[in-house]
């Protein structure tokens, strides 16, 4: 009697199907489906006057002098990506400082390795030149 009750209260979990994914499979159908209708009718009701002034590039008002294609230094892309590079370094930080106390002194030894290994990345950068300005 005891095992009916515990099937009857605790079913077993239901093995996943592909009927289980239908309606996410119809709300897909019907997002591309009103996405598509939805472009189409902008196109078809739209205004159509291709006047110069619209044609043209706009560059935030402001208007245009030169050439776009002029080659720049090197080194504003390098910033730019060691700046992305450590600063998404910065937030592996933000789990340790979450679990700290359940990490232990476990924790506490990776975040020292990853912290030199940090500064070790920090300081060859640094010995390239790869923040010297001067060119």
């Amino acid at each position: 009697m005891d095992l009916f009750l515990l099937q009857v209260t605790n079913p077993a979990p239901e093995a996943s199907t592909s009927a289980n994914y239908f309606p996410i499979g119809i709300q897909f159908l019907f997002a591309i489906v009103f996405v598509a209708v939805m472009i189409a009718l902008t196109h078809w009701l739209g205004p159509k006057r291709k006047t110069s002034d619209k044609l043209a590039n706009f560059e935030s008002g402001i208007e245009q002098v030169g050439n776009a294609r002029q080659p720049m230094a090197i080194k504003y892309f390098l910033v730019a990506i060691l700046f992305v590079l450590f600063d998404v370094e910065v937030i592996f930080f933000y789990p340790y400082a979450v679990n700290f106390k359940t990490l232990g002194w476990g924790g506490f030894t990776a975040v020292l390795m990853f912290v030199g290994f940090f500064l070790a990345g920090f300081y060859y950068i640094i010995k390239k030149g790869a923040l010297d300005w001067e060119d």
